[in-house]
């Protein structure tokens, strides 16, 4: 089993209601699951948004909580719905309704990795699939749902940045020639999870270290950014989607030569993503 269910990294002090979090950066595979996977150790990392917490760990330096998930996206994945159970995978399950995710493999206990991979030869039992939920998804939610509440009584608002990595090829659909293609994608389902001026500013952050910006395609965000934007309630849920390229090698899962600059570049759009989130100064009273 993996040995915790998140990691929580708390700032000194807390000054912004900013949170980041990194749900698909789990990287401890268990024993027991490598030896049931058809999957070789390489390949069941493909779905990993490998490295995605070593960028954004300074959080915490320019006071925002970070949390980041303990367990792989391959044995649980967060950023689904603990409902979101595969039929095909798991015994016991019924089919209710069309769920695209889970139809394609994607469900809370997923069935697949990247590129249609499949995971196992046979099916999982409810009860295993109930464990992991029990044992990583809901502490994690537990957790990330703990600092939200703990911002928005801080601060009178909550601003989740969710984080995450996309396939360099994920944009290949929406390039234009003769026009850079975009590098990062913030999704707010449409305005749905967060309000416009915050996406705007976050927008900027990311446009003024030199990144190419677009909204909601392909990446909207999903149960996440779903279950904690109400941002009528002052609730705010970002997904930030990177491309790969720009910092590792996808082929084999490593940092790739500019790493480092990435990640210092990356620095001050932290910086600047939190400072949406610190509470404005109040003006001098006349004398």
């Amino acid at each position: 089993m993996p040995k915790v269910a998140y990691h929580l990294t708390y700032p000194e002090r807390r000054t912004t209601s900013v949170v980041f979090a990194s749900p698909h950066s789990g990287r401890d595979y268990p024993w027991t699951f490598l030896r049931r996977t058809t999957l070789n150790e390489h390949s069941v990392r493909s779905s990993e948004d490998a490295f995605v917490d070593q960028l954004f760990e300074c959080a915490p330096e320019v006071g925002a909580p970070f949390i980041k998930a303990g367990a792989p996206r391959a044995y649980v994945d967060l950023n689904r719905s603990e409902d979101e159970l595969d039929p095909a995978l798991i015994e016991g399950v019924s089919k209710v309704g069309h769920n695209p995710r889970v139809a394609s493999g994607l469900g809370v206990i997923p069935r697949v990795v990247a590129n249609g991979q499949a995971i196992y030869t046979g099916k999982l039992s409810l009860a295993e699939a109930r464990r992991r939920i029990d044992t990583y998804w809901k502490p994690y939610h537990t957790a990330l749902g703990g600092q939200l509440d703990q911002a928005f009584l801080m601060f009178g608002q909550a601003i989740l940045v969710d984080c995450h990595s996309m396939p360099h090829e994920a944009m290949d659909a929406v390039a234009r020639r003769g026009v850079r293609r975009p590098e990062v994608v913030l999704g707010d389902r449409f305005g749905a999870s967060a309000s416009s001026d915050i996406v705007d500013q976050i927008e900027a952050a990311f446009q003024r270290a030199g990144l190419v910006v677009t909204r909601n395609t392909p990446f909207a965000g999903a149960y996440i950014t779903q279950a904690y934007g109400r941002p009528m309630r002052g609730r705010h849920a970002i997904q930030v989607e990177i491309d790969r390229a720009l910092y590792m090698n996808e082929q084999l899962i490593r940092p790739n030569g500019h790493f480092d600059a990435f990640r210092a570049l990356l620095r001050g759009v932290i910086r600047e993503i939190a400072d949406i989130g610190r509470p404005l100064a109040k003006p001098l009273a006349a004398e």
